[in-house]
Order: C-alpha cells, then structure tokens, then sequence
C-alpha cells in the first residue's frame, strides 16, 4: 500500500503547479512516505533554501530504532521519474534517499542534535530543469513531526530573487495586459449600451458586471503574481484575487443560464426548471471556489489535498453539463413555438442565435478545460506560461463573441425581414438542422 500511495504521489507531482511563494508549514504525527512540497523550475542560478526545526521521530514498540538516513529531503526531475519507478519496482524495499536518480539534499543524520533537531541550509540548482521538492520517510510504522519553511527562487541578472518557477515568470505581465483589454471592452459595452438605451435589458446589465469583475481579477491576479515573484508572498492580493474569482464565476456561468434561457430579451420571467439549474449551479459553484482557495493556498503536502482536487473536477463538470440544459430548452421550445405562431423568420433567426451560441458555449468549455490542461501537461516548464496564454485569448474571444451576439441594438439584423425570407425561414424550420 506504501508503495502504490508512493507512485501515485510521484504521478501526481508533475500534475502540480505552484508558484513557489515563501511557505512556512507544520507536519504533525505524520506517516507518510512521501510528502511533496513544491514544484518548481530552476534556471542554472537555482537555490533551494530549507529551514528546518522542532523534529521528532516516534515509533512503535516493534519497531526497531528508526535510522536517521532512512528520513530527508530531496529534489526529483521528470526525467528521473521512470527511472525512480523502475528501481522501486524491480526493489520493493528501496528507499527512494538512495537511488541514484534523485538529488538528496540532507537526512535527519545531519541534523542537529536533540533536542532542538535544527538546520538551515541552502542548496545551489547547478542543472536547470524542473524539480519537485520531496520528504521522504523511508522509514518503517515511524511518525515525523517537524516545522518546515522552504524558499525555493531563481537569481535574476541583478542578483535579485524571482520566486515564480522558470515559465511562469511572464504571468504577471500576461495578466496586465489582458487586465487592459477587459477595462477597454468594459468601457465599449458601457457606450454600447447608453447609445442602444431603448434595447438594454437587466441581462445587458449583468454582462457588464461580468466585464468590470473580469477586469478586477485579473488585475488582483497580476498583482499577485508580480508581489509573489519579487518578495515570495503576495501580500493580500491572493485575498481579493479569490473573492473576485469567485463573483466573476458565478456571474460567468449565470450570465451563460440566463442567455440561454432568453432571460429578460425573449421572456420576463424564468420557469421553473430554469430556476433549478441556477439553484444547482450557484451552490456548487461556492463549493468548487472553496476547493480552489484550498489548493492554491496550500499544496500536495496536507493529507485532503487529492480530495480537494477531485471535488473541483467534479463540481466543474457538472456545472460545465448543467448550463447546456438551458440553451437546448430555448432551441427546442422555439421550434415548438415555430410551428404554431406563424413568424417564421423570426423563429428562424432566434434558433440560428441560440444554437450558434450553443457551439460557441461547447468550444469554450472544451477548450479551457481539454486543451488548455493539455498544453500544460505537454508543455517544457520553460513556457508554462503558454497554456495561462491561452487560456486567457479563449476566455477573450468567447466573451467577444457572446457579448456581440446578444449585444442589444434597435435595429437587429435578425429582424429585417420580407416575404421572400419568411417564406425561406418555413421551409428551413421543416428541415432537421436545428436538432441537436
């Protein structure tokens, strides 16, 4: 069992991002045999800084005395990850501080001796690549408890410390610069809205909430990233970053469930299915923000961090289904409606709305979820930044799109209609295209 939670660990390591801040963390009667603590690139000015004290090692009474080597940390590569597996597999009983494929950094044999248990050291990166930062504990029914602080950067060319891994040290300026874009579309909405003041509807208003919140969390996340790579924490902008992140969310998939249900420019009022969708999709929304500040703000080295990560795929999936729910009632009860009040054309145009914003909505979800965790799966460390790229073009050119379909506008061309096109919109309503 210790072996197969050791290789799952080992997988999941290199699933795991962190941005590296300064981190100060208590391990408490633990048993583990492995406690991943950072993920990081290193350029060849790489250091890792560890500070270690208040160790304790307790055991069982069959145990035997536990050997101080058989407990330390250690920094490991992707490349050397097969390499580390297949000892272990062809060895069982091989402690992980000894293959040769890891980089050990220091055992409990070098610390200092009880009953303080003390050391602080840094250690030189001298071979760039990506490292993750292990404890092992290779050592038998033994419990560790210790505090640790670990302080893992890149030297600059002025001597100054870069506290975000090698690909993400753009983030800061990705984020500036989309942060501009969305204050600049937030600005054309609003004039979009005051010269079209006779076609705006409460739905209009939402979609500008929607911008200014956008605008704010990415302008938090760019502050963020940016204190966190200068000084190793983000002094409190993490704090507004997950708030804004979380309204943002919300109004997002809210937005999405009330266009697709023609909320407030088709129909006043919502049904009642309707409502059960918003009433599923807010709660679980709060949820996924709850497991999202857990991760962030922790990391692999609590026990329920896999936990957390599950339940935030989880709950991002259903809500990712749930909201399509709408946007196929909309389609079918408007070709229901199609057949019955004799504007053709008109429903013609509302059923070419709705199901191009349906494809759009499917696009947008695969994209952000499929391919941009493929891109940070096959991506070199280097340019992790590639994959928060694009991303954040998707989300870009998703609102874009939205936004322009449902902008409101006197004089909509959907509606400028003649006998000719009506008479075509009946022989299209008769044809399967529209089904989904």
């Amino acid at each position: 069992m210790a072996r197969l939670a050791f290789i799952l660990l080992l997988f999941l390591s290199f699933l795991y991002l962190s941005t590296a801040e300064i981190k100060t963390l208590t391990i408490d009667s633990d048993s583990r045999p492995m406690i991943l603590f950072e993920k990081f690139g290193f350029t060849h000015t790489g250091h890792v800084s560890i500070v270690v004290d208040s160790v304790s090692v307790s055991y069982s009474t069959n145990a035997p005395n536990p050997d101080p080597s058989r407990l330390g940390f250690f920094l490991l590569s992707e490349e050397s990850l097969l390499q580390v597996l297949l000892e272990i597999q062809q060895n069982p009983h091989l402690c992980v501080l000894e293959s040769h494929h890891v980089n050990p950094l220091f055992t409990f044999r070098d610390l200092s001796p009880p009953p303080r248990s003390f050391l602080n050291q840094s250690y030189p990166v001298t071979s760039p690549n990506e490292y993750s930062l292990f404890f092992a504990n290779c050592a038998p029914e033994t419990r560790v408890s210790l505090n640790v602080r670990t302080e893992v950067f890149n030297l600059d060319s002025d001597g100054s410390k870069d506290y975000l891994s090698a690909g993400l040290t753009q983030l800061p300026s990705l984020y500036g610069f989309f942060s501009l874009l969305y204050v600049a579309a937030l600005g054309y909405w609003i004039y979009v809205c005051y010269t079209n003041k006779r076609s705006v509807h409460r739905i209009h208003l939402l979609m500008c909430g929607l911008l200014l919140f956008k605008a704010l969390n990415l302008i938090c996340a760019a502050e963020d990233k940016h204190y966190v790579k200068v000084t190793g924490t983000p002094h409190g902008w993490d704090i507004l970053f997950y708030i804004f992140q979380f309204i943002r969310v919300v109004l997002l998939f809210t937005v999405i469930v009330l266009i697709g249900t023609g909320w407030s420019f088709l129909k006043p009022f919502l049904q009642e299915r309707e409502k059960k969708v918003l009433m599923i999709v807010i709660p679980l929304q709060v949820l996924a923000n709850i497991a999202s500040v857990v991760i962030g703000e922790t990391g692999p080295f609590i026990k329920d961090w896999v936990t957390w990560n599950q339940v935030f795929l989880l709950v991002d999936i259903i809500c990712c289904c749930a909201i399509i729910f709408p946007i196929v009632w909309s389609i079918r009860s408007l070709r229901e409606t199609s057949k019955t009040d004799g504007k053709a054309a008109r429903n013609l145009a509302k059923l070419t709305l709705f199901r191009q914003f349906y494809i759009v909505v499917i696009g947008y979800l695969y994209f952000t979820r499929i391919v941009v965790f493929a891109l940070k799966t096959i991506a070199a460390y280097k340019y992790q930044w590639v994959s928060n790229a694009a991303e954040e073009t998707a989300s870009l050119a998703f609102y874009i799109v939205m936004f322009y379909m449902f902008r409101p506008e006197e004089k909509n061309e959907y509606f400028v209609l003649d006998e000719e096109e009506e008479e075509a919109a009946e022989m299209a309503l008769r044809d399967e295209e529209f089904e989904l």
